[in-house]
């Protein structure tokens, strides 16, 4: 018999058409509604790359080729993975998707948030929506905690650095630098709660050090939130300038690897905003495809989540 495991994939959201900004801004805002110039603010960003984000397409796609994936490698296991997405800020949110879950009579299932990198003011909140949506359905779940150590994932981003490197000449490789950045959190939260987060983001950019033919790295945030409070920091634009006055880099190569696909962080903070500084210091701006629904990083998920049941499954044996 056929043993089925709910799949929930959990994602920030973005809104599907222009009527759901006011309504998506709020949620972000905690109740708090924006102001006429901050929606138009926001909606100019979105025009500007093409209309609305895509983000909501390629989540979806991304969670239907993680579902595909699982159910590929379990086909002989006699286990079926059941597809529920839900979303941060926007509908279906996490709890939709639970109430979903427990209709269907799902009793276990296991969660992933579509972000590489833990800390507890982002995967860790999702996830806590998840239990206590699931609590009182019985429903036992089991969450990914991150994904960025998994080898298919490096894999995915040292070979987009090579292969961007190859657009560049050999003899300006020493004065090329690559960029590796997240989004910015709340500085005092993350000292207060030692929050792993930050180390994580270094990890990975001493491993794109190690394994890529990049020279030089280095490491920044993007995106901070307007709280009038310190953000984790370097900025990437304002560690554009500053390297471009310290080393005259001529090539910046930008891998967002806290991101996970196009969207407005990326089409907007780094292919506009960081291309204007690149601009502005006589540098070339380069930035590899994000991962969206690429085999490597699907494939880095979903090995993730076999191991997490793996590790369940020994534990219940023993």
């Amino acid at each position: 018999m056929t043993r089925t495991i709910g799949l929930l994939v959990m994602a920030y959201g973005t809104p599907y058409q222009e009527s759901d900004i006011e309504a998506y801004y709020t949620d972000i805002r905690h109740g708090k509604k924006p102001t006429p110039e901050e929606i138009q603010n926001l909606k100019d960003r979105y025009e500007f790359i093409g209309g609305l984000s895509p983000l909501a397409r390629i989540t979806d796609e991304q969670a239907e080729a993680l579902q595909k994936h699982l159910n590929n490698m379990y086909k002989d296991k006699e286990i079926e993975f059941k597809l529920y997405v839900g979303l941060k800020h926007i509908h279906p949110f996490i709890e939709d998707a639970v109430d979903q879950m427990h209709e269907d009579g799902i009793t276990e299932a296991v969660t992933i948030v579509l972000a590489p990198h833990y800390s507890n003011f982002s995967v860790g909140s999702y996830n806590k929506r998840a239990a206590k949506a699931a609590e009182p359905y019985g429903i036992e779940l089991k969450h990914v905690k991150s994904f960025y150590q998994q080898p298919k994932f490096i894999q995915y981003w040292v070979k987009q650095v090579n292969e961007t490197l190859k657009t560049i000449p050999e003899a300006e490789h020493d004065q090329t630098v690559l960029v590796v950045s997240a989004h910015s959190l709340p500085e005092r939260m993350i000292i207060e709660s030692n929050d792993p987060y930050p180390e994580q983001l270094k990890d990975n950019t001493r491993l794109l050090e190690e394994l890529s033919n990049i020279q030089h790295t280095a490491r920044g945030w993007q995106s901070e939130g307007n709280t009038g409070t310190p953000w984790l920091g370097p900025d990437v634009q304002d560690l554009t300038r500053s390297l471009a006055a310290e080393y005259g880099y001529k090539h910046f190569i930008y891998t967002p690897l806290g991101f996970v696909c196009d969207h407005l962080e990326v089409l907007y903070d780094n292919d506009y905003e960081c291309k204007v500084v690149c601009d502005e210091v006589g540098a070339t701006y380069h930035r590899p495809p994000m991962p969206n629904t690429q085999p490597l990083f699907i494939g880095a998920m979903a090995d993730e989540i076999y191991q997490l049941l793996s590790v369940k499954e020994v534990d219940e044996h023993e």
